[in-house]
């Protein structure tokens, strides 16, 4: 119990920028971007933190074939490392490699149920293919774990909204003069307002992060 709840310290203090959004969709979620390398409730310090730092360098210059090698070589080492192991699912992720980073994000919510992160972008993955009822619950295992994740509460309302979108617009279809037309209308308007390119691609499409 005592080292759950000094991950949870910690992890309040690794939220920073995310990551560029993913290719194509309406950029409502937003991911987890990489972890601080001197977090020690993600890794021991000694191990990877080196290696952490020298990946988000490498990432950041854009090379990210360079960075990805530095993790992979760390995780050799230290294969259980839960910073290199989330650090590895959001470059995955960010490479379009979206079944090997929910693999890698899956593992990480199993072995490490009390982190957020993980459940977090997880979530960002489901709700990119479509899966908002998957998304949802990812992102109440993320908020259950920490209540105070502000982040994952910003990306629950997201797929709330999505869901109530897609119930209305099932409901509009079936009856033309229901009220979930205006009801339709006033959440189009507002993912709308929310999205950065203001496009509306399916209404079921969600992206995993946005800038």
């Amino acid at each position: 119990m005592r080292r759950a709840a000094v991950r949870r310290a910690t992890l309040r203090v690794v939220v920073a920028l995310a990551l560029a959004p993913f290719a194509g969709g309406l950029a409502l979620l937003h991911a987890q971007p990489l972890p601080s390398p001197l977090s020690p409730a993600w890794s021991d310090p000694r191990a990877a933190s080196t290696a952490l730092e020298q990946a988000r360098r490498l990432y950041a210059e854009g090379q990210r074939e360079a960075a990805m090698k530095v993790v992979d070589s760390a995780l050799q080492n230290s294969p259980r490392d839960a910073a290199l192991r989330f650090t590895r699912a959001v470059m995955l992720a960010d490479a379009g490699r979206t079944e090997d980073a929910m693999r890698g994000f899956i593992e990480l919510t199993q072995e490490f149920p009390e982190l957020p992160e993980p459940h977090n972008n997880l979530a960002t993955l489901h709700a990119a293919r479509g899966d908002l009822d998957q998304a949802r619950g990812a992102l109440e295992n993320a908020v259950r774990a920490l209540p105070s994740y502000a982040l994952a509460w910003e990306n629950l309302g997201d797929v709330h909204l999505r869901i109530a979108e897609r119930a209305w617009a099932r409901a509009a279809s079936l009856d033309n003069a229901s009220a979930a037309q205006a009801k339709l209308k006033l959440a189009r308007e507002l993912i709308d307002r929310v999205s950065p390119t203001g496009a509306r691609p399916a209404p079921v499409n969600l992206p995993g992060k946005r800038p």
